[in-house]
């Protein structure tokens, strides 16, 4: 399990391909980025990691030898916190309120969602990517404070019409 003492985390999904530069914009300051898979181009990777360090599991649409060595889900100790990361929420193996995670994050739905379950944060970034149907293009961070997880939500498009 990878262990980092650090307090700003991006979390990203479903970029299927396309980094927004919004969200490049809003990751800045991060000092870990968390992909929860549908990453669709190694090059997303590669870009996020000039951002900060970055740990990414496979999604459905990640497929060839560059998404073969990504995990199908990964454990990450973030200071006291204990954060698993899977692509589909209903392909989830811990168990919600038994002590061994504190936060659960998944992607794949495109629906941004912030949820407490069981003593547990569920937390989907939604999709930063190409625009589906529609749903909003997001992000999210997640502040960890002495073990303490908070996450928010950031709307990519309003940032972008924010700065316009």
């Amino acid at each position: 399990m990878n262990v980092f003492d650090c307090q700003a985390v991006g979390v990203i999904s479903d970029t299927h391909g396309l980094l927004r530069p919004e969200a490049v914009e809003a990751l800045q300051g991060v000092e870990l980025i968390l992909h929860a898979g549908d990453a669709g181009d190694p090059d997303v990777l590669t870009e996020l990691e000039l951002i900060a360090p970055i740990l990414a599991v496979r999604g459905n649409v990640d497929h060839g030898a560059w998404a073969e060595h990504l995990p199908l889900e990964r454990r990450v100790r973030i200071q006291m916190a204990t954060v698993y990361m899977r692509h589909i929420l209903e392909e989830v193996t811990v168990r919600p309120g038994d002590g061994s995670v504190q936060v659960v994050i998944t992607g794949h739905t495109h629906r941004p969602q912030i949820e407490e379950r069981n003593g547990v944060l569920f937390l989907n970034p939604g999709s930063a990517g190409p625009r589906r149907f529609k749903l909003p293009v997001t992000l999210a961070l997640l502040h960890v404070e002495q073990g303490v997880c908070r996450a928010e939500l950031i709307d990519l498009e309003r940032l972008a019409s924010s700065e316009a």
